[in-house]
């Protein structure tokens, strides 16, 4: 968790303004220390550089709810504690930064922003991608990733995604009815798209088409909600992909198994959405 004695300071360079952001003072010399490290980095692919990048935070204590500071949306930076889908945000914002002349910190807040929130700028809690099936679509449209799960063979499932509007106590931006009524909304238009996923019990015959450094997102059986879990893709040298990802059992680490293996020690898991940045 992030501690209280987190600054906030609004984070700005002529003429641009970016969000209301959340950092500590051991987080932002974190981030100088990690891009000079990896400034170095040499990968033959996107897909490799990602991976590298990833395997950096190795180690990197789990912790939930890192974005729910205060009591208004700030942009949360905090490489000290990530939970899955801070791990891949964070993972494709140094990815990002890198990839440019421009390595600063201001540099990196502006692409973590970009990837987190709906079109790019943080406008409130609601405007953060909440639902991960919502964060594939808007990242897409941005042209920073693809969803290639229906190139792979996917199956479509239709359901309705409205977890936290019923279930609207475990969050605590949600008890205020602005923020409520706009997650509503966005819950409904949400209702009208399709979930395209790879079956569990398919994984394996599709695994040679994977590539380290894609997105994994696992599907689910529970109601009202899309993803319950996210990672990277990583080949090992056995061959087969295993799961890059922040696990809810401590840390940031790689699966033991690979991928197909450690779903099926998921009940709830119905198989993945697949991912490719770009």
């Amino acid at each position: 968790m992030v501690r209280k004695c987190i600054l906030v300071f609004l984070v700005s360079i002529s003429p641009v303004a970016f969000a209301q952001t959340t950092c500590s003072p051991a987080d932002s010399a974190l981030y100088t220390i990690k891009i000079a490290a990896l400034k170095e980095l040499k990968a033959a692919t996107l897909g490799d550089s990602i991976v590298k990048v990833g395997v950096s935070f190795l180690g990197t204590p789990y912790v939930e709810k890192t974005l729910e500071i205060g009591t208004t949306e700030s942009l949360v930076i905090n490489f000290k504690g990530l939970d899955c889908t801070t791990f891949v945000e964070n993972v494709l914002a140094f990815s990002a930064t890198l990839r440019t002349q421009e390595k600063s910190f201001d540099n990196f807040t502006k692409n973590l922003e970009t990837i987190r929130y709906r079109n790019g700028k943080s406008n409130g809690y609601p405007s953060r991608l909440h639902y991960f099936t919502d964060w594939i679509r808007d990242n897409q449209k941005l042209g920073l990733v693809k969803d290639i799960t229906a190139n792979l063979g996917g199956k479509e499932l239709h359901k309705p995604i409205n977890f936290m509007g019923t279930h609207r106590n475990l969050y605590p931006f949600l008890k205020g009815n602005e923020n409520f009524n706009r997650i509503q909304k966005i819950e409904s238009e949400l209702a009208k798209e399709t979930i395209c996923y790879i079956p569990k019990n398919e994984i394996k015959n599709i695994e040679n088409q994977l590539q380290s450094g894609d997105i994994i997102a696992l599907a689910t059986s529970i109601k009202g909600l899309d993803v319950t879990h996210t990672g990277f893709a990583i080949r090992q040298p056995n061959g087969r992909i295993h799961l890059l990802h922040a696990s809810s059992s401590g840390e940031v680490k790689i699966s033991k198994e690979p991928l197909s293996a450690y779903l099926k020690t998921i009940k709830s898991n119905i198989g993945i959405i697949v991912t490719r940045p770009l």
